[in-house]
């Protein structure tokens, strides 16, 4: 099975990583030269991946077709491309619809939209897919956690919460960058920071059938360091400013 990637972002360039440092069975992996470093980096790192020409020739060559571009260059090139009806189509592109997809494709082809985030490269995190597909999830199985939704319109809602990932990243950045302002080194700060958040949430997850509303009451004291710190960013209206910001991006996902 030849599987192709027609974007080489960030997304894409994990999910290649993940399939190649994994135990699923393939011939290669062709893959765009539209972000030419990251192509060139991952032929250099993987030899099953080869750099097409042209979007086209990794339509005509794989049985798998993966679409990581973003919303704009998608509805520019996918009508443009040729596909056949005996492929199978997985699209991480966040704001075009199932519906739209089937317009711009044309063929009677398997469609399945998807949502990985950079931790699929190295096997961790969940992948919701919509609509369920036993082939899509045994193969991302292998990478992550599939999680299959039959509604799409349910499946904004996942698409929405994925787009906290930078805000993470950057709580960890400005509480790295608080120590480092107090004179621990960077490196010792980073490694404590993501240490401590990677420990809260394997703890999380190995609890994961009991409300998080537990853990946050379990977590604190009568007085303590954390009831502090819930109750000042409450009152700051830092959980209200979260909730408005996921409402914002899946009103844009709904347009």
């Amino acid at each position: 099975m030849n599987l192709g990637f027609i974007g080489t972002g960030k997304i894409a360039s994990s999910v290649i990583t993940g399939i190649c440092t994994s135990k699923i069975s393939f011939n290669k992996i062709i893959i765009s030269p539209r972000n030419k470093r990251i192509a060139k980096n991952l032929k250099q790192k993987f030899k099953k991946v080869i750099i097409a020409k042209d979007n086209q020739q990794i339509v005509d060559k794989c049985d798998w077709v993966f679409l990581s571009v973003t919303p704009t260059v998608g509805d520019k090139i996918i009508k443009e491309l040729r596909f056949k009806s005996n492929q199978t189509i997985i699209s991480f592109i966040s704001t075009i619809t199932l519906s739209q997809l089937k317009k711009e494709i044309k063929v009677k082809a398997k469609i399945v939209r998807a949502i990985p985030l950079p931790p699929i490269s190295i096997k961790k995190g969940p992948v919701p897919i919509c609509p369920p597909n036993k082939k899509v999830k045994a193969f991302f199985d292998k990478l992550g956690t599939t999680v299959e939704i039959k509604n799409e319109k349910s499946s904004i809602n996942f698409w929405s919460t994925s787009g906290m990932m930078a805000p993470f990243y950057q709580l960890l950045s400005t509480m790295t960058d608080w120590l480092v302002r107090r004179g621990v080194k960077r490196t010792n700060a980073q490694k404590y920071i993501t240490s401590l958040f990677l420990a809260l949430s394997e703890d999380a997850v190995a609890d994961s059938k009991t409300d998080l509303k537990y853990l946050v009451k379990e977590s604190q004291t009568p007085k303590g360091l954390n009831e502090q710190g819930v109750k000042e960013l409450t009152k700051a209206g830092f959980y209200n400013s979260l909730e408005k910001t996921l409402n914002s991006i899946h009103k844009r996902l709904n347009k």
